[in-house]
C-alpha cells in the first residue's frame, strides 16, 4: 500500500479551504522580494521559524517577476501571480486580482515585484501581529509575527545600502531583519531564490541561485555559507 507523508498532505491541501486556521500553521516569517534593473535578476530571500520555508514562500520567473506568499500562505499566489504578470499586468494589478479571488484573503501576506521594478504588498487584517511591510525602489519587505515594524524597516535600509549582486542585497536584508528582532518565535529555516535569463547550470535554465536551509539553529548564517560556495563555483 502507498502512503502519502503527512508533510505532503500539509503542503498539498487546498489553500482556500482552511477558513478554520487550526488545520494549518502560519508561515510566520520575514521576506524580501527584489529586482536588479541592471541585470534583470529577480529574487526572494526569506527566514522563518517554520520547517523548509523555501518550499512554500518564494516563487520567481526570469523576465516575469518574483513573489513571496506567506502568513496562512496561499501557495497558488505563486504560480497564478506569475501567470498574471506574464499576461502583462503590473505588480499592483496582479496582487489586486489574487486577493480579490481569495476568500481567505484576510489571513494572507504577499509581496510582488515585476520586471519594471514595480512593487506591491498586501497584509490581511487577520495576520498575526506584528505584521506589515515596507517598500522602496525595486523591493518590498514584509513579515508577520515579528518584533515590530523595525524589522522590515531595517531590511529595506540594508537592501538600499548594500552594494553588489541582487543576492548580496537580499542576504543583507535578512541579516538586518534578524538583528532587528526578526520572527519573535525564533529561527529555523531560510531560503534564497534568484532567477536571471540563461544564468542557470550550463545556461540551460534561468535558476541562477536556489539555496535552502530547511532546519538549522542559525539558518541565515548557513544560507550565507552556501551562497559563498555558489560564488566560488561560478567564478571558476
Amino acid at each position: 500500500m502507498f502512503f502519502i507523508p503527512l508533510s505532503l498532505l500539509f503542503h498539498l491541501s487546498e489553500p482556500n479551504i482552511p477558513a478554520d486556521k487550526t488545520s494549518l500553521s502560519p508561515v510566520a516569517t520575514f521576506s524580501i522580494v527584489g529586482y536588479d534593473a541592471e541585470t534583470g535578476a529577480l529574487g526572494i530571500a526569506v527566514q522563518s521559524k517554520f520547517f523548509a520555508v523555501g518550499a512554500v514562500v518564494p516563487w520567481a520567473e526570469a523576465g516575469v517577476g518574483a513573489i513571496a506568499t506567506q502568513s496562512w500562505a496561499n501557495t497558488t499566489y505563486g504560480p497564478n501571480g506569475l501567470k498574471l504578470l506574464k499576461s502583462g499586468l503590473s505588480a499592483d494589478q496582479a496582487l489586486e486580482r489574487l486577493v480579490a479571488d481569495d476568500p481567505g484573503r484576510a489571513t494572507r501576506q504577499v509581496g510582488i515585484v515585476d520586471t519594471k521594478g514595480n512593487v506591491a504588498n498586501y497584509t490581511g487584517d487577520e495576520c498575526n501581529a506584528w505584521a506589515g511591510a515596507v517598500s522602496g525602489v525595486n523591493y518590498t519587505a514584509q513579515g508577520n509575527i515579528l518584533a515590530g515594524e523595525k524589522v522590515v524597516i531595517a531590511m529595506g535600509r540594508a537592501f538600499e545600502e548594500t552594494e553588489g549582486e541582487l543576492a548580496d542585497k537580499l542576504m543583507a536584508a535578512l541579516f538586518a531583519g534578524q538583528e532587528a528582532g526578526g520572527d519573535t518565535r525564533g529561527q529555523q529555516s531560510a531560503a534564497l531564490l534568484v532567477v536571471q535569463e540563461h544564468s542557470g547550470y550550463g545556461g540551460f535554465n534561468d535558476r541562477y541561485i536556489d539555496l535552502r536551509v530547511d532546519d538549522a539553529e542559525k539558518p541565515i548564517e548557513e544560507l550565507q555559507r552556501l551562497l559563498e560556495i555558489h560564488k566560488q563555483l561560478v567564478s571558476q
